[in-house]
């Protein structure tokens, strides 16, 4: 319900806040609580008891089946745009996101081109992006032979504004964006920690990879392709970098539960280290991935529910710090010769949230966790200041959560590019029923921004 009242009457301002929410169920730092919030210019201005009597300019009453959540940050969304526009762009991709609760996103510098791995190709992206985000966008940079020669490279990125530097350890899939050697990865590592910036890697080892059995067209044998051991030690020579330089490292999508002890004692040792884990990854079981179906194929792979078990309780113990997409959308042909030719990568941009929820519930975790790993966690680790969070100051991105509704999974129905994903025909609980960017509900127009490290968001 929505009404129209006067003036703001808490005591401080003489006119009306923009917005007030009365929540009898909200996430707040501390947990689950009753709660106002007021928001004023984009900002939450207060977060007050529930039913605080103020009146506001719009003022919006939630019943007691919805939760306030902040808005979702997913820092990990492959794009696209420009030059795989035919795959997935921003008015598709941050549709999709706004459907699923997420408010701000950071989008990966390969699969797009040119890739983002200097000013000039920044320039294009955010020229491509500019007029066609429907939430908040910002970009990674990216770190590959050639551009880690030239030291200045990296501090212009850095100094344009992107979250980071991404790498590879392995191939990458697409030719113009190729991976680091060991030495050069001590390289990357040297050039981010003299800028104080984070090393987002994917932790593959090639050697590894290059010893396991080849993919074949089903998925056991893609599975044997990608084994643990080569997460395990490419997870070792991240934190041998860092160790050796400094620098703050982050690992993208881990899936192997079998690092997590590797991890645990970087962490023990006071490494600036962080993790990352994917729905998927929590969710999916390799003995249950139908014959043929490549929506499931990503790398590092889906491995087996003893597997998931595991990331579950890395989760738990902190050593995984953040749970995001992976969204790496293909059109339909690219899905297609079997496991081993297919493209790796994951659509579920949309759906993160009620996958993650329904699992979560049934493990007996709550709503306050879900959004430590969803919003608080990968907005601290990139730094998106004023993200993820109902706190005074932050950005008013706000989320009301039907958590107990029940919806099925219809891919043509989800706004991302093309209808595809692992979760057609599944039973999730959790449906996203507003979403407010900076105290403005997201409606029919792009009014996202673009972001840049370091400005307030």
């Amino acid at each position: 319900m929505c009404r129209r009242s006067g003036r703001y009457r808490a005591g401080v301002p003489d006119a009306s806040p923009d917005l007030v929410v009365h929540a009898p169920r909200a996430v707040l730092p501390d947990g689950q609580a009753a709660a106002t919030v007021v928001v004023r210019d984009g900002r939450i201005e207060a977060v007050l008891p529930h039913r605080t009597d103020i009146a506001g300019v719009r003022v919006e009453e939630l019943g007691p089946d919805l939760v306030l959540l902040p808005g979702l940050v997913d820092t990990h969304v492959h794009v696209n745009e420009p030059g795989r526009t035919h795959w997935e762009g921003f008015l598709s991709a941050t549709r999709a996101a706004a459907g699923g609760g997420v408010t701000t996103l950071l989008d990966m510098p390969l699969n797009s081109l040119p890739p983002t791995l200097d000013v000039a190709a920044l320039d294009v992206k955010r020229a491509a992006a500019a007029g066609q985000v429907f939430v908040d966008v910002g970009f990674w940079g990216g770190a590959v032979p050639a551009n880690i020669v030239d030291p200045t490279a990296v501090r212009s990125l850095h100094a344009a504004g992107v979250f980071g530097l991404k790498c590879f350890l392995a191939d990458s899939g697409v030719p113009e964006f190729p991976p680091l050697s060991r030495r050069e990865l001590l390289r990357a590592a040297e050039l981010v920690a003299a800028v104080d910036g984070l090393l987002i890697v994917h932790a593959e080892d090639a050697d590894a990879l290059a010893a396991a059995p080849p993919a074949g067209p089903d998925y056991a044998a893609f599975l044997a392709s990608r084994p643990a051991s080569a997460e395990v030690s490419a997870i070792e020579a991240v934190l041998d970098a860092s160790r050796r330089t400094g620098a703050r490292v982050h690992v993208l999508h881990l899936s192997a539960a079998a690092a997590l002890p590797v991890l645990a004692a970087a962490r023990a040792d006071g490494l600036p280290v962080t993790v990352e884990t994917c729905p998927h990854y929590l969710t999916l079981d390799a003995a249950a991935v139908p014959p043929g179906a490549t929506e499931f194929k990503c790398c590092p792979p889906v491995r087996d529910a003893a597997n998931a078990d595991g990331l579950w309780q890395g989760l738990r113990d902190g050593v995984i710090d953040a749970i995001v997409s992976d969204h790496s959308p293909s059109p339909l042909d690219l899905k297609s010769g079997g496991f081993a030719l297919a493209w790796g990568g994951v659509s579920s941009l949309q759906l993160g949230l009620p996958v993650i929820w329904t699992a979560a519930r049934s493990r007996g975790i709550g709503l306050p966790d879900v959004v430590r790993w969803m919003a608080t966690g990968p907005a601290r680790i990139s730094g998106l200041a004023g993200k993820g969070a109902i706190v005074a100051g932050a950005a008013a991105d706000l989320v009301a959560f039907a958590p107990e509704e029940e919806f099925t999974v219809v891919a043509e129905d989800l706004a991302h590019r093309h209808p595809i994903t692992p979760y057609a025909g599944e039973r999730l609980h959790g449906v996203v029923r507003r979403v407010w960017l900076r105290g403005t509900p997201i409606g029919g127009h792009p009014a996202g921004r673009l972001l840049r490290r370091g400005e307030a968001a």
